[in-house]
């Protein structure tokens, strides 16, 4: 007997675990049989996902805490039982911002204090100039990619509320607003950063994983409730994913998962272009400059599928850092309760531990530390937090 199975997914290449255990044949060999309906913006996700139209979904990891702790939208507690995606996401900029940028860095052009200190004096020119202020594409309020252009600017001082403006775009149209110069850059999962650059319109500023080592991106989101009424097929589906990240991660297999991904239904772009994002080496300007990252995109390596609390924990504190939230207990534990380690490791059973993940990090500001956010916080001079 199989199990059916709805499970939606934006065309990203974070997605590819899930992909591939449909695509492959390992969410079959668990008794699965899986339909994935492809969308393009993250609200359809997230609603079809809580109204249970879908059974689970490729989801952004803050999307599944702002569900469980009613922000934005609907209260519905969402389980992550597996990690999706570790880093991936890049900052893309249009030729003249680069070439804006580049006039004004002082240092490593890799360097994000260097860009965003050299972002600054950007913004304060066009400032005095009279000029519009930059705007800046992400994928939703409550996304990695908001925090991390969020993260990145204010580290040199620019807030991103007043000195710049964000703006909401599903990942597929952020090209072709770049491209009509609707946008001046955007922060977006691959394959789209890679789209730009090949198509003459973009330059690759910095991988995410410059900014911060290792930040949980996407996840396999389930409704709570259907997780506790089907703990065998969450634990079929998480297995079936596991398999399909090893597979991935295998270098030899790397050309077939692309191949996988690049079909219309799925990812929908050139099977070469998904490659270098799985090997990690990126072109990163239209002249042809490469830039190789081992960091760049985990899909199984390294622990990366086991859900970890403290990604949440951080997650959240950067809800409460730029005013979306107010820090509570509750709503710390509601975070980290999000992260399912214990579905993960039920559903391997007895298979040996992942490795040990590298620490968490970033660029600048403090250690972070989940029992002390309030701490991590006051360090921060630019922020919409209040005490």
């Amino acid at each position: 007997m199989t199990v059916p199975l709805r499970i939606g997914f934006i065309p990203l290449v974070d997605a590819a675990a899930l992909i591939v255990a449909v695509d492959k044949g390992f969410a079959a060999a668990e008794g699965l049989e899986v339909e994935l309906v492809r969308e393009v913006s993250w609200s359809n996700v997230r609603d079809k996902l809580n109204i249970g139209l879908f059974d689970a979904a490729h989801l952004l990891a803050p999307v599944a805490i702002a569900s469980s702790l009613g922000l934005g939208h609907v209260k519905v507690p969402i389980a992550a039982a597996f990690n999706l995606g570790i880093n991936g996401n890049a900052i893309t900029v249009s030729p003249a911002l680069h070439a804006a940028l580049m006039e004004e860095i002082d240092g490593d052009r890799f360097d994000p204090m260097a860009t965003a200190k050299a972002l600054a004096k950007v913004v304060a020119k066009r400032r005095k100039a009279g000029a519009e202020p930059l705007t800046f594409g992400m994928t939703f309020p409550f996304s990695t990619h908001n925090y991390q252009l969020r993260f990145w600017m204010a580290a040199a001082g620019v807030d991103p509320d007043e000195d710049v403006r964000l703006v909401v775009l599903p990942p597929p149209y952020m090209v072709d607003s770049l491209k009509n110069g609707h946008v001046d850059a955007f922060c977006v999962g691959a394959p789209w950063n890679s789209v730009a650059v090949d198509l003459g319109i973009g330059h690759i500023l910095h991988f995410v994983a410059d900014i911060l080592v290792r930040a949980a991106e996407k996840v396999l989101a389930i409704r709570q409730t259907w997780a506790d009424k089907n703990p065998d097929v969450v634990a079929a589906l998480v297995r079936a994913a596991v398999k399909a990240a090893e597979f991935i991660e295998h270098p030899e297999n790397r050309t077939e998962a692309a191949q996988i991904l690049a079909q219309p239904e799925r990812i929908g772009v050139d099977a070469e272009v998904i490659q270098r994002t799985l090997t990690g080496r990126l072109k990163i300007s239209p002249d042809g400059t490469f830039r190789e990252s081992g960091r760049y995109l985990l899909v199984g390596r390294e622990g990366a599928g086991r859900p970890d609390p403290v990604q949440a924990a951080w997650l959240y504190a950067q809800m409460v850092r730029w005013g979306q939230t107010a820090l509570t207990p509750d709503g710390v534990k509601t975070a980290m309760a999000v992260f399912r380690p214990d579905l993960y490791d039920a559903a391997l059973g007895n298979r040996a531990p992942p490795e040990a993940p590298a620490a968490f990090g970033a660029f600048a500001g403090p250690a972070f530390d989940p029992a002390d956010i309030r701490g991590h916080l006051e360090a921060f001079g630019v922020g919409r937090w209040k005490a």
